[in-house]
């Protein structure tokens, strides 16, 4: 039988490794993200994307839209497709959403407030559309055998495949809400305040959300280190 300093020293280099995966998390997590395979000009999102670029173009020529306003818009697209991706867990819809958000920002052009946050409108407009396409459609897009991350991960060794593999499953096992604010946070780098303002929540729920979805993660990726 182990003596209790034995147990608190086993305790204690378990909390240690736990605290050195969490401190890891953000960067395995933008790693991961950052996977999002560049953007097809010849997809549905491409040609809106296309089109945007113009319009923006002229509004911007005839002082209909402010200062940089495009730039930050067309910008804000690969961060757009990441948040998408962790909603709706599926490349193809990620990409339908971002096509939505991009065409109702446009639509909405005039009641952005200059001097306030673009990103955050941005990402308010995406999941506005995500969860009132889900109260329309009450239905969860479907990803058997993980077919969302091969959909928007690029090509990569067997290994590194293999560690994406595992950080997308983690991830699925999350709670939706925690995994959301996770992302916010750790992946596009916001405040909890900020992201509490995308939401719709105090910013100490998006704190306990995070922490809750940090602490989660790091067990979960632990247990597959340990088991290999």
């Amino acid at each position: 039988m182990r003596t209790d300093d034995e147990l608190r020293e086993q305790a204690g280099a378990s909390d240690a490794a736990l605290a050195l995966m969490r401190s890891h998390l953000g960067h395995l997590l933008r790693q991961h993200y950052a996977e999002v395979a560049d953007l097809d000009a010849g997809s549905r999102l491409g040609h809106v994307l296309a089109r945007l670029t113009q319009a923006l173009d002229a509004a911007a020529a005839g002082h209909e839209v402010p200062a940089g306003f495009k730039d930050a818009i067309i910008g804000a697209v690969p961060r757009l497709r990441r948040y998408a991706q962790s909603l709706t867990r599926h490349g193809a819809d990620a990409d339908d959403l971002v096509q939505h958000t991009l065409l109702k920002a446009w639509e909405h052009r005039r009641q952005f407030v200059p001097g306030s946050s673009l990103s955050a409108w941005l990402f308010a407009i995406l999941r506005n559309g995500f969860f009132n396409g889900r109260r329309k459609h009450r239905l969860e897009v479907p990803d058997p055998d993980g077919a969302h991350a091969a959909g928007l991960a690029s090509a990569a060794d067997q290994e590194h495949k293999a560690g994406l593999r595992d950080l997308q499953a983690a991830l699925d096992r999350l709670e939706p809400a925690h995994r959301e604010a996770l992302v916010l946070v750790a992946v596009e780098g916001m405040t909890y305040e900020a992201a509490a303002g995308v939401i719709g929540c105090p910013a100490g729920t998006v704190k306990s959300r995070v922490s809750r979805a940090r602490d989660r993660l790091a067990l979960d990726l632990d247990h597959v280190a340990g088991g290999a």
